[in-house]
């Protein structure tokens, strides 16, 4: 969206004030002075989304004679005067004002009115996954809303997010999970209509039918010093059209070191719209094709430029060698992979749930985790999402099926905690091997940071975090790092501090850390940070009674320059100064 031409159209004080707001958020945009029915029809013609801050009506009065194609007409997002709602007018989903919408109201805290059916029904529109369409695409989509049997198929197991029940792949079975039980559900009745994923340009006439185009394709190629743009088109049309493979499919043009600088093929990758990658000719050279030839050895240094490119790319070679008078040219397959997203989800509050998080569960066709955190955000998975929610025990479990169904070529989330590398998911789950998938970690709120945010600033300074958990680390290793805390005066978040088998290691702890810091020490336990039942309570070192704490606690101790600071009206904070000394002026 950063690349994309963004025009405002303000015309009072309040609205200027928010576009002023709005380049805050998105960076600057092109403003439009009154009168209005001027700046929209300039901006129409500039822009590829324009925010109006006029009335809906107004707008839509405005802009109804420029309408034109909704393939290229630009996207037009309206906020109202109060900037409480942001309505996407035209251009949802084509022209990126639905994304536009979301971006801003997340942005200015209102709310996004969105219209159009898949997403005011919580449903992924065909046309917004980042692939080329072709075909009948509103039937196909009415088909889905209107919860008919539609038939998915997949060339290759390209990921995609979750789709609604009643879109299924033929002769893959169909279960329902509660847990870890698992019942086989019944075929599904003869499809109305057709989802295709393939990188193909045909489109089957026998329902309606839309073809998804992933981006699968590498195109590599060698030239001629020199050799017309025009020239390479033609073979990259005449070959995509022989093969029936899809122009919208290609996501990299690739060649050899020597012709990083070839205009041709620089120009080329630009019409495409995809980048374009080289490779040194010794590297080249050693990897075997099918039509290796003498000529570009001797001109370039590697028998192979178009082939071997490929096949450097780590794509499968599909077209063998093509040639013109003045180029080669080769086609390869990208290896579709799912993704594995290890997700935080934060203390508990769903406001704390980061935006990354939230799309991120939203673009995942499987879910998997411990069943409190998935009921946390159950409201935010899209119908179909396959969920799997388990109980205590079971981390081996959840971490390998991640892998495996992201093995399948599905998007799925592993949801835990806090952050996913504090004492949580990532490390176990990337300890387990993801080769050939890919792998996004999602950061979120931690619980000490939420617990701190509570007290006040107790990590204002060096700080530490420790499990006193001894299921995975000796105690012995414990106390000896608790030991290294303590002669380092380092304020210490305690996590796992206390459970119903496991009552001596927080008194034993508090013991090690007292024998370092003065009796009045803060420390501090809290309870359910930022979930309901919240609460915390502060006490001196000396006084802490550990049976304050519970296995929803986090326990912070505070350095020996660790204080209590009036706040508010006849509070206190925790607060571990950092001796800024500007405040010494003061």
């Amino acid at each position: 969206m950063s690349e994309q031409k963004i025009g405002q159209v303000a015309n009072s004080p309040a609205s200027r004030a928010r576009a002023d707001a709005i380049d805050t958020l998105l960076g600057p945009t092109r403003r439009y002075d009154p009168p209005a029915a001027e700046g929209l029809r300039q901006a129409w013609q500039e822009c590829d989304l324009i925010i109006s801050h006029l009335a809906l009506g107004a707008t839509t009065r405005l802009i109804a004679p420029l309408l034109a194609d909704k393939a290229t007409d630009p996207g037009v997002v309206v906020i109202d005067e109060a900037g409480r709602f942001v309505v996407p007018l035209v251009g949802g989903h084509i022209g990126g004002a639905n994304e536009l919408a979301r971006r801003l109201a997340e942005g200015l805290g209102a709310t996004a009115v969105l219209t159009t059916a898949t997403d005011a029904l919580g449903l992924p529109g065909l046309d917004t996954l980042g692939w080329e369409t072709a075909g009948d695409l509103a039937h196909v989509t009415r088909a889905i809303l209107d919860g008919e049997p539609v038939a998915l198929l997949r060339e290759q197991p390209w990921p995609l997010p979750a789709l609604p029940g009643n879109v299924t792949e033929p002769g893959v079975a169909r279960f329902e999970r509660r847990g870890s039980h698992l019942r086989k559900l019944p075929p599904p009745p003869d499809p109305v209509a057709r989802v295709l994923v393939s990188d193909h340009l045909a489109v089957p006439d026998d329902l309606p039918t839309v073809v998804l185009h992933p981006k699968s394709l590498v195109i590599g190629m060698g030239c001629n010093r020199g050799t017309p743009i025009a020239v390479l088109r033609e073979l990259l049309d005449r070959t995509l059209t022989e093969t029936g493979l899809a122009l919208a499919s290609i996501t990299t043009l690739t060649s050899v070191d020597a012709k990083a600088d070839e205009p041709a093929l620089q120009g080329l990758a630009a019409q495409l719209g995809v980048d374009f990658v080289t490779h040194p000719a010794d590297r080249l050279a050693g990897i075997e094709v099918p039509n290796p030839s003498r000529a570009p050895a001797a001109a370039v240094g590697t028998p192979s430029v178009a082939e071997a490119s490929v096949l450097a790319i780590g794509a499968t070679l599909i077209v063998d060698k093509r040639k013109n008078p003045d180029a080669t040219l080769a086609i390869g397959r990208l290896a579709p992979r799912g993704r594995l997203a290890i997700v935080g989800l934060g203390p508990g509050a769903d406001d704390l749930l980061t935006p990354r998080a939230r799309r991120v569960l939203a673009e995942s066709a499987v879910v998997i985790g411990y069943r409190p955190y998935v009921s946390q955000i159950n409201h935010l998975l899209r119908p179909g999402t396959e969920i799997v929610a388990t109980g205590m025990g079971t981390e081996e479990m959840r971490t390998g099926l991640g892998i495996e169904k992201a093995r399948e070529g599905r998007n799925v989330a592993i949801v835990c905690s806090g952050d996913p590398a504090i004492y949580a998911m990532a490390s176990p789950t990337l300890e387990q091997g993801t080769e050939g998938i890919d792998v996004l970690v999602v950061p979120g709120v931690t619980a000490e940071l939420a617990a701190s945010a509570i007290l006040g600033a107790p990590l204002g300074h060096d700080h530490a975090t420790i499990s006193l958990s001894d299921l995975h680390t000796p105690w012995n290793v414990i106390e000896r790092r608790l030991q290294a805390i303590a002669e380092g005066d380092f304020v210490v978040a305690l996590y796992n501090p206390r459970s119903r088998k496991r009552v001596e290691h927080l008194p034993r702890a508090l013991a090690i850390l007292a024998a370092h810091r003065p009796p009045g020490t803060p420390v501090a336990v809290v309870q359910d940070a930022t979930r309901p039942g919240e609460n915390h309570r502060v006490a001196p070192l000396s006084e802490f009674d550990p049976e304050w704490v519970d296995m929803h606690s986090i326990v912070i101790v505070g350095s020996s320059t660790t204080r209590m600071v009036p706040t508010g009206v006849g509070a206190v904070a925790m607060v571990t100064p950092r001796d800024y000394k500007w405040l010494e002026e003061r």
